[in-house]
Parts: structure tokens; sequence; C-alpha cells
């Protein structure tokens, strides 16, 4: 076994991130199995002028007879939580088979396998980290990428000599920018060039998108003429202007060169002092300067500042990393160089911390701007108190901005629920001039969204005259009554239909609208639109929803579309007929209107007026039509004028049409399959007029009304059976509480043995759909949550195949034959099973576990829930 020597340092929310691997400190021989991933959160105490040891954490990993090395850390965001974690890449390598894993590192200091992948090859070039968390590298001039939302090594369809860069560009997403051999024109002759063209030409700069998969053209990076010199590359801002990609970058060079390109042109160029630069990066001072860190393959690093010029500011030798953060907690960045010092085994201990200004930190001294620590205290609290005054004003922007935009949106609502009113009404209805609105500009993007704000379809202004016309077209006499009633917190309004009307309709649903003018709330009223069906017989009865009134922009339901209908309220839709369709209901909760003690409210009608000619459906057209006003006040409620009143009369329960009406619109409907293989069902009956204490409507005796004192109470009932052993049972109650209640008394008399069914309704293709998705989404948790232990068992099952190669294999007759033979079998058969217990009985953290076996259980709960719609 083999360790890695070469600690890693990564700057992480002020903290510098120590990670080293070691072996455990113990004497027994199982030490040679495990090595330990130690984490150490150092952080800069400004009295002592020292790095101290804020917390730590470590992780076991098994490398029996393997080399495990770090390959890379950086921190990027999960994908998950959109949380910038620290990433750590780990290689674990034995023989010829080399294993990758990826770990997180939590603040709790606990470790967190992300993927792991397996190559025939060791990485070795251009490694970059990017968002997910996800890796890339290259590889004999391919692009290969993997990321643990899929867990599989894919390769990019580009060929690339080097990665120079790879970060986020706005409107593309992941981009990875590099050079490759040029792709001459088609039209010009390769011969035709000259030397220098040919050198210039030979390779290009370019970006590909790794979400979208898509080539962005290098020029708006740089000229190609700078592809065979520039070695690395920092991107400080992209956007997008007018559809045009406007990109501002760093680039270094072989030619010991920082050059600075806006938009594909070069603007400025800075000589460096040392050669063969390889990377460089930002930092952002107190004094809004922006620096670029370059650091130098020998072991050198220097800072370049932009302000009218690129210009060399500070220079330093025998530097071993260089970290940018912001370690004294000033609110700014600063750099933190940590240098090589063969005297001393603790690198933190050799350091400096700069800005190239105030701030000047060297191996635990203030160098050129010591102060007290009560200065340097005071110092940090006024920046602290300058930062915080920054994003007060700008939050002080951005809620000014919100509320002239919230009173934009309310103004416009108003407006236009008078226009709407106006319109049903006939009424020519006036916008308000610039004085009043005291916006002109406003007052022109108001009529311009009057008409869509109340459609589908945007109406140009001048359809105005159109809308009239066709509320024009509207019988005088459509109406045969508008009533309302109060049910307990809610209040339901109906409005009976003529037959010719109805007859034309489609898509039938109620607003209502408060006629008063209410300058702090919207005279909308957000209800819920029923469509309720009674045939002459009044035995079926088909109660259908429709939507919620009204969303930000009404959007219509096609209630001949079935899903989508079934999508927006899935436990109360059922198959409508448009012919048998008499009463439109709808129902919104009390309590809000008592608040105005008088309320008028307008009650509004949408649908589709679909005209016939030859037997043939043409194109319908979408009206509103005014049904009329309710009146609704404290006085008239607490009298009791529009209760429902549902009374006894010769075994027979009484109520009008509109009390039946109210109560169905309220309620909720469930139906039930009841079966009995041994006895009839003859005790239902018995139970429904009995304890329930039910009697039969006067018009209809299938459907039963609940006068039992208590929750039941107004639960009506519909009891068909199909046969003596079999049949439907449906209820239409208030809440599901109440259907609880009353399935709990109806088992107590059903015959033993009898089988209750929730008849569901549901299309079978989509749930099959489902199905699948959340058996899928099951599976990935389930192999996620194995990943964790996968290495251990790894180690265990190789640790007894070693173990059990000094057995002789010989054949098992051979071995049982003589008294050593048994002896050796049963060795051998004890070693394999503790190898098998100790390769699946695997320890885990607490806090981990609880987690794991909460993902697995939501999602099994999901599938099971789908499984039991399906049944």
């Amino acid at each position: 076994m083999l360790l890695s020597e070469q600690d890693q340092f990564l700057s992480y929310n002020g903290e510098v991130l120590v990670f080293q691997l070691s072996k455990p400190k113990h004497s027994e021989k199982a030490d040679d199995k495990t090595i330990n991933l130690c984490v150490r959160r150092m952080v800069f105490n400004r009295d002592t002028k020292l790095f101290v040891q804020k917390s730590s954490g470590v992780f076991s990993l098994g490398a029996s007879h393997s080399k495990i090395e770090m390959i890379c850390c950086s921190c990027t965001t999960d994908s998950r939580t959109g949380i910038i974690l620290p990433c750590i890449l780990m290689k674990k390598k034995k023989q010829n088979n080399v294993k990758y894993f990826l770990l997180l590192l939590h603040s709790s200091n606990q470790f967190e396998p992300s993927f792991y992948f397996r190559l025939d090859y060791e990485l070795k070039e251009d490694i970059r980290f990017f968002a997910g968390p996800s890796l890339l590298w290259r590889h004999a001039n391919k692009l290969f990428y993997i990321s643990s939302n899929t867990c599989v090594v894919q390769s990019a369809p580009v060929q690339l000599s080097s990665v120079v860069w790879t970060g986020e560009i706005v409107g593309e997403g992941t981009v990875v920018l590099g050079v490759r051999t040029a792709c001459l024109p088609e039209t010009e002759d390769p011969d035709g060039f000259s030397v220098s063209d040919k050198a210039i030409w030979g390779s290009e700069f370019f970006g590909y998108a790794i979400q979208t998969q898509k080539t962005l053209t290098g020029t708006c990076f740089m000229p190609h003429a700078y592809s065979r010199v520039v070695s690395s590359v920092y991107v400080c801002k992209s956007e997008r202007l007018k559809q045009q990609l406007r990109i501002s970058l760093v680039a270094i060079t072989q030619k010991n060169q920082l050059v600075w390109f806006q938009n594909g042109a070069p603007k400025g160029v800075c000589e460096l002092p040392y050669e063969k630069p390889c990377s460089v990066k930002p930092a952002l001072t107190r004094s809004n300067d922006l620096l670029f860190v370059v650091s130098f393959a020998s072991g050198n690093s220097c800072v370049v500042q932009r302000r009218d010029s690129l210009q060399v500011a500070s220079k330093w030798q025998k530097v071993k990393c260089v970290l940018v953060d912001d370690f004294i907690s000033s609110g700014s960045e600063q750099l933190l160089l940590l240098f090589d010092d063969d005297s001393n085994t603790d690198i933190l201990s050799t350091f400096k911390i700069t800005d190239l200004g105030e701030v000047n930190y060297a191996s635990g001294i203030n160098c050129k701007h010591d102060v007290p620590a009560a200065e340097g205290l005071q110092e940090n609290g006024l920046l602290t108190v300058r930062a915080l005054e920054t994003r007060l004003q700008a939050g002080w922007t951005s809620v000014r901005e919100l509320q002239q935009h919230l009173g934009l949106q309310k103004r416009v609502i108003l407006e236009s629920c008078r226009a709407l009113i106006d319109l049903v009404e006939e009424r020519t209805h006036i916008l308000p001039n610039s004085k009043e609105v005291k916006c002109r500009k406003w007052a022109r993007s108001l009529l311009n969204c009057l008409f869509s704000l109340w459609d589908d379809v945007e109406n140009p202004p001048d359809s105005l005259s159109k809308v009239t016309s066709l509320a024009s077209e509207v019988p005088e006499h459509f109406t045969e009554e508008l009533w309302q009633r109060v049910v307990d917190d809610s209040l339901v309004v109906g409005v009976k239909l003529t037959e010719s009307f109805y007859l034309s309709l489609s898509d039938v649903s109620l607003s209502l609208v408060m006629d008063q003018d209410f300058s702090s709330i919207s005279p909308i009223i957000k209800c819920q639109s029923k469509i309720i069906k009674l045939n002459k017989a009044f035995s079926a009865l088909a109660v259908c929803s429709s939507q919620i009134e009204p969303p930000p922009k009404k959007m219509k339901l096609d209630l001949h579309s079935k899903s989508d209908l079934k999508k927006e309220f899935p436990m109360r839709s059922s198959r409508i007929h448009l012919d048998g369709a008499k009463t439109v209901t709808a129902v919104t909760s009390l309590s809000p209107l008592l608040a105005f003690h008088r309320v008028c409210c307008v009650v509004l009608l949408h649908a589709r007026k679909q005209n016939h000619q030859n037997d043939s459906l043409q194109q319908s057209k979408k009206i509103t039509v005014l049904c009329g006003k309710i009146l609704l006040n404290l006085e008239d409620i607490s009298n009791g004028r529009y209760s429902v009143k549902m009374l006894r009369e010769n075994s027979y329960c009484t109520g009008s049409m509109e009390d039946i009406l109210a109560v169905f619109a309220v309620s909720v409907r469930f139906s039930f399959q009841i079966v009995s293989c041994d006895c009839t069902l003859t005790p239902v009956s018995s139970w429904l007029l009995g304890e329930m204490e039910c009697t039969p409507f006067k018009e209809c005796q299938d459907n039963i009304f609940c006068h039992k004192a208590g929750n039941v109470h107004g639960t009506i009932f519909n009891w068909a059976m199909k046969n003596p052993f079999e049949g439907i049972l449906t209820i239409f109650c208030r809440n599901l509480t109440v259907l609880f209640q009353c399935l709990h008394s109806l088992t107590r008399i059903l015959p033993p043995g009898c089988s209750v069914k929730l008849l569901r309704s549901g299309s079978k293709g989509v749930l099959s759909e489902q199905l699948a998705l959340a058996l899928e989404k099951e599976m990935l948790t389930l192999k996620n949550s194995l990943f964790l232990k996968e290495t251990k068992a790894e180690n265990s099952l190789t640790l007894g195949n070693e173990s059990g190669k000094k057995i002789n294999n010989a054949p098992l007759a051979s071995l049982l034959d003589t008294e050593e033979g048994v002896q050796q079998f049963r060795k051998k058969f004890q070693n394999e099973r503790e190898e098998s217990v100790q390769s699946m009985n695997q320890t885990m953290n607490g806090a981990l576990y609880q987690k794991i076996a909460l993902e697995i259980a939501e999602a099994q709960l999901s599938s099971d829930m789908i499984v039991w719609r399906l049944a």
C-alpha cells in the first residue's frame, strides 16, 4: 500500500481546508487495510496572527494492496441544493484497475461519496470540475465528462489538443474552451496559403457547450492567431446584447504575456516576470481593484493589476500555492501565499496575506502596517458597516421597484374588472386619462393588455365592438333562476339555464366580481365552478368540477379534454354530458366576504357558444354573460335566510331543489364497490335507514339524506345493488373526516369476509407511465444508497479471495474421503461464511442512515400509491 505525500489546500468561505492522507494510529494488523482522508479547517486569528484549527473530519478508505491518491480538489455547485461545496477527486489503483471517486465535504465535516467510475488509463491532462458536481478531462485528444446525475462517462464529439477554461457562460450553460486543429475554409485552396497563414490557421480556439452539445466560434473569445500560444484563460464577464455574445477575458501565453481581450479583440498586454505561466485566477480587493494572480511552473507567482493598463504589481518566489478568499473577514478578498519551507513541517507556518494595500500579514507578523489588536477590530467593524450599508441601499432599491410593479399590477386588474363589468352591461368604458394614472406609458400598456388579461387570445383594442356585438346575440331570458345558499363556511351561487340556451354551450363556468369600488383589494372573488346534471328520474347525478376562478390570466378549461380536467381535479372529475347540464354553481369561502358586512357581487357566466349548421359543429365563440347580482350581508346570514333546510316529512326528506344542489356543490363524491361472497348485503340498507338516520329525497328515493347529529349530518348516500351480493355505495361528504367516520360505522355492520374497494378514476396509460418513472426513481435511490458500502464490501470480498487461495482447491469427493480433508473443508466453509457476514454487516453513520431510509421510504411510497390506483 502506497500513500500520496502531497497535501491539498483549498479556500472555502474564508477558511483554509487542508486535506491529508494518513494511516490510522493503531497497532493492529488490520491497519494496512484502511487509510484515513483527514481534513482540517484552519482560520486566521488576527490577534495572534496565526492560523488555528477550527474543526476537523475523517473519512476512512479501504486500501488493501492499493495505492490511494488525491488527484485534485475544488469548489463546485451541488445541483441538488444549489450550495457550493468542496469536492475532492480520489484515485484508487490496484494493478491495472484504476478507480476514481468524487467526495463532497459538508459543513459538518462529513464526507459524502457523489459518484465513482473506472478507467483503463490514468487521468493526467486537463482535469476540471463544474456544477453538478461534474468532472471533465482530456485523453488522447478527446473530451470526456461525467456527472453525478448520470454517473456514466460520456464522450464529447470534438477533437481538441488542450483545455484552457471551463465555466458558465450566459445563455449557454457549462462551456469548455479549448484549442483544436483549424478547420480550413472549403472554398480556399490550402496550398495557396503562405507560411505565416498556415502557422496562424494551423489551430483555432473554440467553445463547446456541454448541455446543448453546441460548438461556439472562437472569434468571440480571441483571434485564432493566439490559439497556438494560449495556455490558460479566465472569463471575467459574459453577457448577451441583441442576441450577440459579448465576452471579456484574460489569457496567459507561452510568450510570457498576459493579454486582455474584449469581445474577441486584444485591449491590453503585460509582460510577465517569469517563464512558463500555467494558470491565472482573479481577486477583487477592498478598493475594488481587479487583480490577476498568475502562477508559474517554477513555483513563482506574480500579481497583475488592471487600472488604466495592465502592469505587474508584485511578485514572489518559491510559492507552494496561492489561495484567494476573505481570510481576515473584511468584506473583500485577499491573497494567501503559502511558501516552501524545508525547516518547518507545517506549511501554514510560512505564509503571507495581502491585498497589495493596507492588509499585509506575513508568517504571523504584521509587516508594514502593523496596528494594535483593538484598532484592527475597529477597522474590521467599520468595513463590515460599510458593506452592510451598501447591501441595504441595494435592498431599498429592489423594494421600491417591487412596490411600483405591484402597484401597477393592482391598477391594471382593477381597471380591467371595471371594463369587464361595463362590457357585459353594455356600457361604454372610458379609460383613465394620463393625469389620473400619472403615466402615459402605463395608459398605453393598459389599453394593450386589457382584453388579454381576461381571455386566452389577445384581442386588439378595436375588438371591443366585436365582443359587445357577440354579447348582444345572447337571448334576454337565458336564466330561469339565480339563487344563493350558505352551507357551513361556503357560499354557493347557482344559475339555472333555460333549455334553449344551455344546449348550445360548452366550457361553462361562473365568476363572482364585487360591485363595490375597493381600492385596496382585488374585486375578483376566488371561487370554484361546477356543472351539476340531474336527469328526470333524479336517479343518476354527475358533479363536474371546473377551474378555480380567476387565475392571473384566465385560462378556460376545455371540458372535452378529459386528461387536463383530471390533472386539475383528480378527486372530483367525472364524465360530462352537456346536453343534460342545467345548473351551474360557484362555491367560494364565506368568511372573507363577511368582513365587509355588506357585499354586492356581479355574477358572470363564461362559456363557448356553439353554432350547429347542417348537423355539424361549427367554430365556437367565447361569450361572457351577465347573470345578475346577489346581495350578501351579515344580518341575513345570522337570521338563516340563505341556510339549507332539510326536514323530515312522512319518512321523506323535504327540501327545495336549490338546497339539494347546494349540498351537492360543496360535497366531494366517493364511490365504493362492496362485495360479499357468503352473505347478502341487506344490512347496508338497514344501516342507512337505522343507524345513520337517513331519509330519501321525495323527488328520488335512491339518494338519501343523513339526519344524524354530528359531523355526518348533511351527508348524502346513494346505494345501488347489482345483485344481492354486490352493490355500489356513493357518498357525497364535505371532507375526508366525515368520510372516515361513515366508513368506520359501515365496516362494523358488514358481513365477515366482505370487501370494500374504492372506485378511482384515471387513465391506465397515464398511471402506467407514472409507475415506470416512480420505479426508476426507486431503483436509483437504492443504487445510490448501496454505493456508500461498496468500497468496504469490495475490500472484504478481496480479502476473502486472498485468504481462499491458501486452501487447496481439491475436488469435493476427495476432500471428504479422509478426516484431514473434512477438517480442511470445514475450515474453508467457516472462512467463507465469516467473509460473507463481514462484507454485508457494514456500519454507517446514524444521520446518514436516517437520510437514506427516508429517501427509500418516500420513493417506495410513491410507487406503492400508483400501484394502488392501478389495482
